[in-house]
């Protein structure tokens, strides 16, 4: 069964950005290529308890198992060393990727406290947009009673685009809350 925003972004997102755009065909226009989930934990990475837990918490949202990520230098000041755990990563893509898609802009973010949008700052010069979220608890699958501590969570849509404003109106066709400029006059 084919994931409800991949159905959508086919049969309304795909003619309506040609129609935008002027593409000569629809393969010309803007494409998600994977959403990477990022879970940073600091010091907490070399406890063996919380690692596990966050490890079962990403696998939750995500709905596939993480890679636990190493420290590439030893770093005094932060207290790292080579080699020792930084944080858990997931890379989705295909049908994966629209479900969690779907997931995030109708259900988690909505879920956020005192939410006004995100912001439009986010993008870099490739067109991907990234993102940051302080409370992984927003997804419904962590069940809120078993966290031990809020994380938070950094999210990146990497987007194969032609220009940024192309990935920004893609971004907006699947309805993603971004923050209304406001003329002042």
């Amino acid at each position: 069964m084919m994931p409800r925003l991949k159905d959508i972004y086919q049969k309304d997102i795909i003619p309506n950005l040609k129609n935008k755009f002027g593409y000569k065909n629809i393969k010309m226009g803007p494409k998600l290529d994977k959403i990477v989930i990022n879970m940073g934990l600091g010091l907490d990475g070399n406890d063996s308890k919380i690692l596990k837990a966050c490890e079962n918490d990403m696998s939750l949202l995500s709905g596939q198992k993480p890679v636990i990520t190493k420290f590439k230098k030893s770093i005094s000041n932060f207290k790292t060393r080579k080699g020792t755990n930084a944080g858990l990563k997931v890379s989705l893509r295909k049908d994966r990727m629209y479900e969690f898609l779907d997931r995030l802009v109708n259900i988690a973010l909505p879920r956020i406290k005192d939410f006004r949008g995100l912001s439009i700052k986010g993008f870099d010069k490739n067109g991907n947009y990234t993102f940051g979220i302080k409370e992984h608890i927003i997804f419904p699958e962590v069940n809120f009673d078993k966290v031990d501590k809020i994380r938070g969570l950094d999210i990146t849509i990497v987007i194969k685009s032609q220009k940024l404003d192309h990935s920004f109106e893609l971004l907006k066709q699947f309805n993603f809350p971004f923050i209304e400029k406001k003329e002042t006059n």
